[in-house]
């Protein structure tokens, strides 16, 4: 019997696992988003669903999660890590320069929307205390399905992308107040509504406080002294330790795990260690994600379609239409042109993924009743459904009808990266620092990235803009900016490694300018042959400089030796890239023969 129940618990972490590895790729294959793959397949495994059958098809109980509580417990941790990279993109220089589209715009939203929800919940009968619930729950936007469809356009430096990022950072923002004052109008609670509300900010502002004032004495120390071990996994270890403590050290506070992981990442945006640190939770947080999603998706309750489909179809349509008139209508007052206007009010107007976390803790608390929360769940997956659909109708308008785009000022700030460096300069020894200044001297925004955790800390306190990370990981790489760097420049001196991120970098990012540095003439011929753009030769480059302090010693003009060397570098340049464009067509067409 207790093997039977040990069977059943690892079923749903089985189906799970599933969905993830086998139904979510078909699903995504066939256009349908990560986040909504997740929801159906939770839906459609959930014991509403085809658990409803079981009583007549017994040997589906193994197909249908038996226990959505537990797995909810689980999935929770998704939001956790979610919030936590939220805290680590966030950075108090970036906020500044973004503060009029992220507060000026992003709160109007989430306070005009909120209210204008709340106003007609109370309307047709609620309490004020539900109406808010409701309210501040379908104000907010999908962070993770609108991000996934303007970066796989590579829109997301447009003004659309700007603007929707700038409303979805505040939105992100916002949850955390929210998160604490739900718990705060819990029933049982003796404090007025505005002194919840008081207190909600008051709470999270003293938080921001504490990060200020802790974080800059002990995580850098921490991550200096497991950084210096180079173990990747001990780097792993260390963040989620971070991460996870700090969300029980909140929750023993009597606050959210969400808000000590919102902590624990803005503790960590301010060090060089933000990308690396990014880079590492970043596929944990997708799949734990995913499980909250398909949580969410098994717990829902289908029968409430059926039962209250009308209910349901009005509340996502009309939440949509008056998130749609809201949205445009306080970018039409920030100055966003009508077409951008009208497209981003279209992609934010559907519900997002943080309303699922407040209603079920808003239900948890007593605050909203079982059958109204199932009709609020099924109007918000509803909505999410069409974000797809909104998008592409947004868009269509938007190129038939709007004028050219007045691009606000503050919009000229890309949201994948504070820094919106031309240049990534791979490795920062001699080498990578001489270029940096060069970089820095001709006015080129640049990225140096080592991983060297006593190099990048000195630099930093040079005011360098240098991070620690693994540079061998294109995923890190990309955090630190290629989608808008114009050129790569790979300093570091082992040949192997630079022969991999040569090669990742060209699949990757075909247009990229790439110049690397090279062991020797033959290592140089080789990068030009997986198409790197320029390569230096050390050895090559070491008998010109030498030959150059010869001659100008010996006597001879500067400016004729100047002339000299560069002459031979280019033959040396013209003379490998030769070579290297010969034994490339020579590979194809010993290929080509032995194909045949």
């Amino acid at each position: 019997m207790s093997a039977t129940n040990e069977l059943v618990a690892y079923k749903d972490a089985l189906l799970v696992l599933g969905t993830a590895g086998v139904v979510v790729p078909l699903l995504h294959r066939l256009g349908v988003s990560t986040v909504l793959a997740f929801l159906l397949a939770g839906a459609a495994l959930s014991p509403g669903s085809l658990g409803a059958l079981t009583p007549y098809f017994p040997s589906l109980s193994w197909l249908t999660i038996t226990d959505p509580e537990r797995l909810s417990k689980f999935a929770e941790w998704g939001v956790v890590l979610l919030l936590f990279l939220i805290g680590l993109e966030l950075s108090f220089e970036r906020l500044s320069t973004m503060r009029r589209l992220v507060f000026g715009l992003g709160g109007l939203q989430v306070l005009v929307s909120t209210a204008a929800i709340a106003i007609f919940a109370i309307e047709i009968g609620q309490t004020p205390t539900t109406a808010i619930v409701i309210g501040s729950a379908l104000s907010l936007s999908s962070t993770a399905i609108v991000i996934e469809i303007l970066a796989r356009q590579k829109r997301l430096s447009t003004t659309v992308g700007r603007t929707s990022f700038s409303i979805l950072l505040f939105q992100d923002l916002a949850v955390v107040p929210i998160l604490l004052l739900v718990g705060i109008l819990e029933p049982g609670s003796k404090q007025s509504l505005l002194v919840g509300i008081m207190t909600a900010l008051l709470q999270a502002a003293a938080a921001l406080l504490i990060i200020i004032g802790v974080g800059r004495f002990l995580l850098q120390p921490l991550f200096r002294l497991v950084a210096q071990t180079h173990n990747h996994d001990l780097f792993i270890a260390a963040t989620l330790f971070v991460a996870v403590g700090t969300s029980f050290i909140s929750a023993a506070a009597g606050l959210s795990l969400a808000l000590g992981a919102f902590v624990a990442g803005l503790l960590l945006a301010e060090t060089e260690y933000r990308r690396a640190v990014q880079t590492t939770i970043e596929p944990i947080k997708s799949l734990l994600l995913g499980v909250f999603f398909f949580s969410v998706g098994s717990s829902l309750e289908l029968k409430a379609l059926i039962s209250s489909p009308l209910a349901i179809l009005l509340t996502a349509g009309g939440t949509i239409a008056l998130q749609t008139a809201i949205i445009y209508g306080l970018s039409r007052l920030f100055g966003i042109s009508k077409g951008p206007s009208f497209e981003t009010a279209t992609l934010l107007a559907p519900c997002g993924e943080f309303a699922f976390v407040i209603l079920t803790v808003a239900l948890s608390y007593g605050l909203l009743e079982r059958e109204l929360a199932s009709i609020l769940l099924t109007s918000v997956s509803l909505s999410m459904a069409l974000i797809p659909a909104t998008a592409r109708i947004g868009r269509w308008v938007s190129k038939r009808n709007a004028p050219p785009a007045v691009v606000d000022p503050a919009g000229s700030v890309a949201p994948t990266g504070s820094e919106n460096a031309t240049a990534l300069v791979v490795g920062y020894g001699r080498v990578g620092q001489l270029i940096g200044d060069m970089l820095a001297e001709h006015q080129v925004r640049y990225i140096a990235v080592d991983r060297d955790p006593r190099l990048v800390a000195n630099a930093r306190r040079d005011g360098k803009p240098v991070y620690f990370g693994d540079v061998s990981q294109l995923d890190f790489l990309k955090h630190c900016g290629l989608d808008t760097a114009k050129a790569a420049i790979i300093t570091i001196h082992t040949q192997t490694e630079i022969d991999a991120i040569v090669q990742a970098l060209r699949v990757n990012y075909p247009n990229l300018v790439i110049v690397s540095r090279a062991k020797d003439a033959n290592h140089a011929r080789h990068l030009y042959e997986i198409g790197v753009s320029d390569a230096v030769p050390e050895t090559i480059e070491a008998s010109l400089q030498l030959s150059e302090a010869a001659l100008v010693g010996l006597g001879v003009p500067t400016g004729l030796v100047i002339a000299s060397i560069h002459e031979k570098r280019d033959e040396f340049r013209t003379e490998l890239q030769g070579a290297a464009k010969k034994a490339g067509t020579e590979t194809r067409a010993l290929r080509s023969r032995r194909a045949q």
